[in-house]
């Protein structure tokens, strides 16, 4: 099986859906700054998710593209205001919305971005305990995200930060959103309350590991490579599995080090160099590599109560790849 084709097919379909439901609005202004960046592609992976959770259980996806929309627009309406508050100059190699369209109306495009997502659930056929269960989801999971923003910038202020403190930070900013959309495109697709428990179980692992990966990827790279952003998380403190491994286990002069420079603004590019170098020296980058491995068994492991079908083979094919794309 190629995943990225099977990926590619349900993205592609979901694609003209999500095209079809932005395609209208005024000011034109507002809705160009509302489409820039859902139109602009992306991984897909939350929506895919939705549907490939769906087909597990029913073969009829077509119930579960208004969630799948939803889904994808709450995520970028975060991602609208996160580029705000991260001063984030590009998204998916295009101008950032407030670069292009300037804040005050990428914030108002974000806005409108997050009652969009409601607007498309509503588009969602049956019985109405079944929505009324699936869009208080949705809510529970934008308040979550919400929360886990607001540790994320906390965590930054703050020397030390515990493994548990940070994995129930990327639980919330992260991982919520696969959770919520394995187990209701499972229970939209008819699933039981066993097979939704389980897919929510895999969304959670699916996500954390997914993040975590993301925060090897950023650290993973040689000196050669060391980029920008990089430099970045190290003089804004950004409490990465790495950063939180690497501060919990320095000792000595190394610890001295990193209290010195890790969230020092005006840290040299040579004093970036020796907190990067430390972090792999003190395996935290290995460590997290490997948290992140544990992740994906977990997420296969929770998928043993479906029966085999080629969705169930995607889910386990996806699990492999968030902890061993490249970007």
């Amino acid at each position: 099986m190629d995943l990225k084709q099977e990926l590619k097919k349900r993205a592609d379909f979901f694609n003209q859906s999500l095209e079809k439901f932005l395609n209208h609005g005024e000011p034109e202004t507002l809705y160009d700054a509302v489409r820039h960046l859902p139109l602009a592609g992306g991984k897909r992976l939350r929506p895919c998710l939705a549907m490939v959770s769906c087909e597990t259980v029913s073969r009829n996806i077509q119930e579960v593209m208004p969630l799948a929309i939803a889904i994808e627009l709450i995520h970028n309406f975060t991602l609208v205001h996160d580029d705000i508050m991260d001063k984030s100059k590009l998204r998916r190699k295009i101008p950032s919305v407030h670069i292009k369209f300037g804040e005050p109306t990428a914030i108002i495009a974000g806005d409108l971005l997050f009652i969009k997502a409601f607007e498309a659930m509503h588009d969602i056929q049956g019985d109405l305990s079944i929505f009324k269960n699936v869009e208080f989801g949705l809510i529970d999971s934008v308040r979550e995200i919400s929360e886990g923003q607001q540790l994320d910038m906390d965590f930054e202020k703050r020397q030390n930060v515990t493994e548990d403190e940070y994995l129930g930070m990327i639980l919330k900013k992260t991982a919520v959103l696969f959770m919520y959309a394995a187990e209701a495109g499972a229970i939209l697709g008819g699933g039981t309350s066993e097979q939704s428990n389980a897919l929510n179980e895999y969304g959670k692992s699916l996500g954390l590991g997914f993040q975590i990966h993301d925060d090897y990827l950023d650290m993973s790279s040689d000196e050669k490579t060391l980029g920008k952003d990089i430099g970045n998380d190290i003089r804004n403190g950004k409490k990465t599995l790495i950063a939180v491994h690497c501060l919990n286990n320095a000792s000595g002069d190394d610890k001295k080090l990193l209290e010195k420079l890790f969230g020092n603004k005006n840290a040299s590019e040579e004093e970036v160099k020796q907190v990067y170098n430390l972090f792999n020296n003190l395996k935290s980058v290995e460590y997290a590599k490997n948290t992140a491995m544990g992740y994906c068994e977990k997420a296969k492991k929770s998928l043993e109560i479906l029966p085999n079908s080629d969705a169930k083979q995607i889910l386990l094919e996806l699990a492999e790849y968030s902890i061993r794309r490249e970007k």
